[in-house]
């Protein structure tokens, strides 16, 4: 090549380099056409209709009957499995079901389970006898318990004899409800004698829209709702949904230690490892002792987050398997921008791919973060993507004291613009809106997720219930839940912005943020509940002025938090989300704290507070909160 052509190339390439920068032509182009995948998804569902197979039982048949099968497929405490032992150990499991409990094709059976093989085995064997599953929170116990299984109507609930003293206590209400509890563990399911083949009559001629698991909201709001997952949903997600944002296939090793119960460790790694032909490295639960020995006694290349589980890992005191490990990409959501560069350079992990999905949604976005520029961003969007989803989701403006679409004059809402948080809202058909994931037997609920006349008349959009922004450069970042922001000095305080800012001062190790109602003031204040290092001496130790100063250096006066709660550990929900009902209710009220704690045998928790002029957070006192009372103090 002569110096002119070399000169062009290097021209051209330098300008394609520029553009693919600005534009983000490659990131769009690696995400399909929503409708090329829905034909895609048309055309596979076809097949498997036509094939008969509409249960992931059939494709791991599929796979133990193939080159695959003596692939590796499960990891359990030193236990291995490949896709062939697994298969075979399946075959007694679904005979007990069908023989000695009399379970019939398309009735619903609970597992009450915390994560182990036998788990696995039970929902993969009711699946090849044409059942469908329910996946009940292994941590609930009395009202919600009995609550989940009335909603499946489930006439077993198989447990784990590990949670039997959860189940104990309502077993007689259960067997009232005509729900009898069955007790297993491995040594059970290792003797069932029955090893010949499930028949194959058990799985004919299904339908892609049955009901295949059922899954439950974490009830942070309310006693869980149940959603519905059809075998459509369960076939798309095992084949490979997630391929091209894992990179992961056969050989690969994903661990989690997310609960089998929750839409993250079924669907997107158990589903997802199966589509990928990759093995599953279970853990029993999370703990930061046994995290990163796990990892590498098992080999994995991905591990799974959701929730706190990263900041526990990067509070913990450093040791010599940080690193050394094999792991390239870590697959989840809910990781907080003050704790994704700490997580990342510590343990040398290459790919953060924070994503954003909800059981109960249509939504799917993926970020496969490993530079500067897309760091805490769920998505990466540029106008290829706007042109290719045009009219399937929108961001509108929100009343966050109602909660409610802000509408203009002409009665419709207000789209949200670039920079500006909104609900993200995404299209559903007018005629069936509620197709994708409805809450089960619960119609009511699942009408109000979703909303008519929102830009049109006649028009119908799906409520995700979460606030994001996209910024000028395309980046799509999750700001809040809806009901989590709340309104201070007529301004929105979104409580994950400001949870980042409070937990970057050096001697915190967690915080929780949430609104608390003031005597004689309007709207809520803001409230941080924390979490003090080990290090520190506890609430004494805390050097109360420079906290102030961080926050006032790092957020708008309306959004530094008037009120500290010290608590000794947050509350979390079986999935590792924040729990902030009991601390919003308590408030500041100092009476209805010190009572709480008196019936839990417990101290009350320290209260600081900023008092108009001061530079320092103080100790909340009642004549403090007399003096709000009595409208003496104004905020």
């Amino acid at each position: 090549m002569n110096l002119t052509g070399a000169s062009a190339a290097i021209g051209t390439a330098a300008v394609a380099a520029y553009l693919d920068g600005k534009y983000h032509i490659r990131e769009d182009l690696s995400t399909p056409s929503p409708y090329w995948r829905i034909l895609k998804v048309q055309l596979l569902m076809k097949r498997k209709q036509w094939a008969d197979k509409l249960t992931v039982y059939d494709m791991l048949h599929d796979y133990a009957n193939s080159s695959m099968g003596d692939r590796l497929f499960l990891i359990f405490e030193g236990r291995t499995w490949t896709y062939a032992q697994f298969f075979a150990a399946l075959q007694p499991v679904g005979n007990w079901l069908i023989n000695e409990l009399g379970v019939q094709r398309g009735e619903v059976v609970a597992i009450d389970s915390g994560n182990c093989p036998e788990y696995l085995l039970l929902l993969f064997a009711l699946n090849g006898i044409g059942a469908a599953v329910a996946l009940l929170n292994c941590n609930l116990t009395g009202k919600a318990l009995v609550h989940c299984a009335k909603i499946a109507s489930a006439r077993y609930i198989l447990t784990e004899n590990h949670v039997q003293h959860l189940v104990d206590p309502v077993e007689e209400e259960l067997a009232q409800s005509g729900c009898q509890v069955v007790r297993f563990d491995r040594h059970k399911l290792e003797s069932l004698p029955d090893a010949g083949p499930i028949p194959r009559a058990r799985r004919a001629k299904l339908d892609f829209t049955d009901l295949a698991v059922l899954l439950y909201t974490s009830g942070t709001t309310g006693l869980p709702k149940g959603v519905a997952t059809t075998r459509f949903q369960q076939v798309i997600l095992s084949h490979g949904a997630f391929t091209s944002h894992l990179r992961m296939g056969p050989g690969d090793r994903m661990y989690t230690c997310l609960p089998l119960y929750h839409a993250a460790g079924y669907g997107l790694c158990i589903l997802s490892c199966i589509g990928t032909g990759a093995a599953v490295a279970l853990s029993r639960k999370f703990s930061h002792r046994t995290f990163w020995p796990e990892v590498h006694a098992t080999g994995a290349t991905h591990l799974q987050y959701v929730g706190e589980l990263c900041r526990y890992l990067v509070n913990a005191p450093p040791g010599p398997l940080d690193r050394g490990h094999r792991v390239r990409m870590a697959w989840g959501n809910g990781m907080r921008p003050d704790v994704w560069e700490p997580f990342r350079e510590r343990f040398g992990i290459e790919c953060i791919n924070e994503l954003y999905a909800a059981s109960d949604g249509p939504a799917f976005t993926a970020n496969a973060n490993r530079g500067d520029f897309s760091r805490s961003a769920i998505a990466v969007r540029g106008p290829l993507w706007h042109l290719k989803n045009y009219g399937l989701e929108t961001r509108a403006r929100i009343d966050p004291e109602t909660q409610d679409l802000v509408r203009g004059a002409d009665g419709f809402a207000v789209r949200a613009k670039r920079g500006e948080a909104g609900e993200m809202l995404y299209w559903a058909s007018p005629a069936n809106p509620a197709s994708a994931s409805p809450y089960y037997k619960n119609p009511e609920a699942t009408q109000k997720r979703y909303v008519r006349d929102v830009f049109r008349k006649g028009d119908c959009w799906f409520r995700s219930g979460d606030l994001m922004r996209l910024d000028a450069e395309g980046r799509l970042y999750f700001v809040d839940r809806l009901g989590d922001t709340f309104r201070w000095h007529s301004e929105n305080v979104s409580t994950n912005e400001v949870s980042d800012m409070v937990g970057e001062f050096s001697q915190i190790a967690e915080t929780n943020v949430y609104g608390v109602l003031v005597p004689r003031a309007d709207g809520r204040a803001g409230c941080a509940a924390i979490v003090v290092r080990d290090d520190v001496g506890g609430a004494d130790g805390v050097d109360w002025k420079v906290l102030a100063a961080h926050c006032r250096a790092r957020l708008p006066k309306y959004a530094v938090p008037l009120f500290i709660r010290v608590v000794k550990e947050l509350e979390y929900t079986g999935n590792m989300k924040l729990r902030k009902e009991g601390l919003r209710s308590e408030g500041v009220d100092l009476e209805v704290m010190e009572k709480n704690a008196k019936e839990k045998g417990k101290e009350p928790d320290p209260m600081y507070w900023l008092p108009p002029g001061s530079e320092s957070y103080v100790p909340f006192r009642h004549t403090d909160l007399q003096e709000l009372r009595g409208g003496r103090v104004k905020l």
